[in-house]
């Protein structure tokens, strides 16, 4: 792999020019926040571990400022920009300022959550600076839709990091957590200034580093199936789960029948659950024209 030259990242003020040459002025509505520190961007992809082996994938490049310091470091890198003046100007600031990793880049101009597929070899790392106000269900398509991604190292807002790095019991654990963990090993892998961004948030930002299972959650419930769950205990999460899953189960006797089959306990709630847990309630839904049967004192709960 050849050498880039020593310049070719984005500073302050190459990010300002570019954006007034191409008359981009970063919006709120797409959450734009342009990161102008190339020791930021160099530090994500250290702590993203990325190899000259990895084929990254990179969701909201805008500039290119986060783009050019992994193709320093990937074999490959593909760029999501679903904005028309970005993703039209992006492909020639890689050929200006690293024309010699130029044919190790595309760019795939399209909505991230619609993305289905793309070009050349199967991502292997998914390395963003995701847009906060869609950075969860972005991240949660890009897990399901390309299970080749290993590897994920993404900044989002910091109470954003929280939530998804969330375990059971802690206070601000919720659906992301648990959906987060249905695909990896999660945790919160640094903080992240505000004055490395243009213009500057005003919040703080955080990295999470996601590692993917290596063995799926072992269960009979499709992923569907167990997200079902999931949303259905977090929608009234001051609830116990009896009352929280009753409208999912069809009664709240059906919930309670589902909760003791799977060993979870039905005045829980959902805050204190693992992914697991989760799999097992799903699994032991019944169909909505069998009548819930509570389960004898002395059966063993099911699918432990």
């Amino acid at each position: 792999m050849s050498s880039p030259t020593p310049d070719a990242l984005l500073g302050p003020a190459d990010v300002r020019e570019l954006a007034a040459a191409l008359g981009v002025r970063p919006t709120k509505q797409r959450g734009q926040n342009f990161v102008i520190d190339a020791n930021t961007v160099r530090r994500i992809v250290r702590t993203a571990d990325v190899t000259p082996e990895d084929v990254v994938v990179e969701v909201g490049p805008g500039l290119g400022s986060l783009t050019l310091a992994l193709l320093e470091a990937a074999d490959r890198v593909v760029a999501v920009e679903i904005d028309d003046v970005l993703a039209g100007a992006l492909p020639a600031t890689v050929a200006a300022r690293m024309p010699e990793r130029a044919d190790r880049f595309a760019l795939v101009h399209s909505d991230a959550m619609h993305v289905t597929e793309l070009p050349g070899p199967a991502p292997t790392a998914l390395v963003a600076n995701l847009p906060y106000n869609v950075a969860v269900p972005v991240l949660l398509h890009m897990l399901a839709t390309f299970p080749s991604i290993e590897r994920t190292l993404v900044m989002v807002q910091a109470e954003v990091a929280d939530r998804l790095a969330a375990v059971p019991g802690n206070k601000v654990y919720g659906v992301p957590s648990v959906k987060a963990n249905w695909y990896a090993e999660v945790k919160r892998a640094g903080a992240i200034g505000r004055n490395v961004f243009w213009p500057a948030p005003n919040v703080d930002s955080g990295l999470v580093s996601l590692v993917r299972r290596t063995e799926p959650v072992r269960t009979t419930a499709t992923q569907r199936e167990v997200f079902a769950v999931v949303d259905a205990a977090f929608a009234q999460r001051r609830k116990t789960l009896r009352a929280a899953l009753a409208g999912w189960a069809g009664s709240a006797a059906a919930a309670e029948a589902a909760l003791v089959a799977a060993g979870v306990s039905p005045q829980a709630r959902g805050e204190s659950l693992t992914v697991e847990e989760f799999a097992r309630i799903a699994e032991h839904k019944q169909p909505a024209d069998r009548p819930a049967e509570q389960p004898a004192e002395h059966e063993e709960p099911g699918n432990q």
